[in-house]
């Protein structure tokens, strides 16, 4: 730490801040100060907008808003893929908002894992969010294969983190397919998604990411880095909404292969209303939805991509790296005895948009905080993550949520509460 850091320097970083126009896009309650943002970001005016304008789409049209109105929803799906497409560093064509974090895995994985003689198995890591594992499972299982031999869990060194080397010395002759984080949720660490797509390419491997926790929280270029396949939700740092339409991206490279999973909109947009009952398969990332679009679902997003688009997800990045830097430097400075422990890694280039620390009365640290209006997210069994979001968090949310952190360990309120989470932690 360069200086001693005081509240007068949060204001100071908030006044030279070019991104703090966009708090006021939020809805923000000031009877608190909300930290939560990678696990469900706020609503935006500009969401707010754009639901009440597809509500407006569907009062006005009827059946006729498929193609009528501002956003004809037969093509909104490929509309906002390209809208997504700079934050992900991806062609136009190659993203497509369908379906759910977990459903588009199902897909890729269905497409693109086809265990042959001697490669049937794939590569994953043992710090995963455990959705995507249970998906993992279940897919190998289809193959009528025993996960407990196929799935390869990749070994944290620290129980936080994960060392490329021994993702690459993982990559063997028999693996089939890898599927990793982009960012851990836990630690917040980014993995070299370029170098390990290199390598596994070396070994004529698929790779593919899971980019919850990394969309519109850093920059991304899936397609120079010639990442396979990726998917993702909306409703973390995108502020799509609670249970919000996810995302996915194909590399070219691969158009023209049969979605493993096929449905009614997979088809061909010119060929879909031809109603025949063999597939033509849309030519782009199209050919990987399933069912219809959730319109009153994805229609947050409209607006919401409007402002990633105005703030740039370079200075996005930048001012999570400040914001995340200022706040574990505060936390260290004001209680620096309070026994935390940071489990991100300190280099900027690999840490993502939430801190991660440890207490062994975390759950009850958690609901201390609550109480006195700053929004954490707990992690069994002993994690806090705090993530001020670069659109609608100040440094000064920092500095005012580490003065009542320090409060509360110092009076020791905390004790107050029972170790123990939430029915939703």
């Amino acid at each position: 730490m360069a200086e001693q850091l005081t509240y007068t320097s949060a204001i100071e970083l908030d006044k030279k801040d070019s991104l703090a126009p966009f708090r006021n896009e939020f809805y923000l309650n000031n009877s608190n100060i909300y930290l939560d943002g990678n696990s469900l970001g706020l609503l935006s005016k500009r969401a707010e907008k754009t639901l009440l304008t597809l509500l407006e789409s569907w009062k006005t049209f009827g059946i006729d808003g498929w193609t009528e109105g501002d956003h004809p929803w037969f093509y909104l799906s490929e509309s906002l893929g390209e809208q997504i497409a700079p934050l992900v560093g991806a062609k136009a064509e190659e993203v497509i908002v369908t379906g759910s974090t977990t459903t588009n895995l199902h897909q890729l994985v269905a497409t693109f894992y086809n265990p042959s003689e001697g490669r049937t198995k794939i590569l994953a890591d043992e710090l995963n969010f455990p959705s995507d594992i249970y998906a993992l499972q279940s897919q190998i299982k289809q193959k009528g294969l025993d996960f407990h031999e196929h799935l390869i869990e990749v070994k944290s060194r620290d129980g936080h983190t994960l060392d490329e080397k021994d993702i690459i010395a993982a990559m063997t002759e028999d693996i089939a397919l890898i599927l990793l984080p982009s960012i851990l949720y836990r630690s917040g660490q980014i993995v070299d998604m370029k170098r390990l797509t290199q390598e596994a390419h070396k070994r004529n491997i698929i790779i593919g990411f899971d980019l919850c926790h990394s969309i519109g929280s850093i920059p991304h270029e899936l397609s120079e880095w010639g990442v396979d396949f990726a998917f993702w939700c909306n409703y973390k740092h995108l502020n799509g909404g609670p249970g919000a339409v996810g995302g996915l991206y194909v590399n070219e490279k691969h158009f023209g292969i049969s979605p493993g999973l096929a449905g009614w909109f997979s088809s061909s947009k010119e060929k879909q209303f031809d109603m025949e009952h063999i597939l033509s398969p849309a030519h782009d990332a199209g050919a990987f939805q399933i069912g219809t679009p959730h319109v009153l679902s994805v229609a947050p997003l409209i607006g919401s991509l409007e402002l990633f688009s105005e703030a740039g997800i370079e200075n996005i990045r930048n001012k999570s790296l400040q914001l995340t830097r200022f706040m574990k430097d505060l936390i260290e400075q004001e209680i620096g005895d309070a026994h935390f422990i940071f489990r991100n890694p300190d280099e900027d280039h690999r840490r993502g948009g939430h801190l991660y620390i440890e207490h062994p009365e975390a759950a009850r640290i958690c609901k201390a905080l609550k109480d006195k209006g700053v929004i954490p997210d707990f992690r069994s069994p002993n994690g806090i993550r705090l993530a001020p979001v670069a659109l609608y968090n100040s440094f000064e949310d920092v500095w005012n949520s580490v003065q009542i952190l320090k409060e509360i360990m110092e009076n020791q309120t905390y004790k107050n509460y029972e170790n123990k989470r939430g029915v939703i932690a």
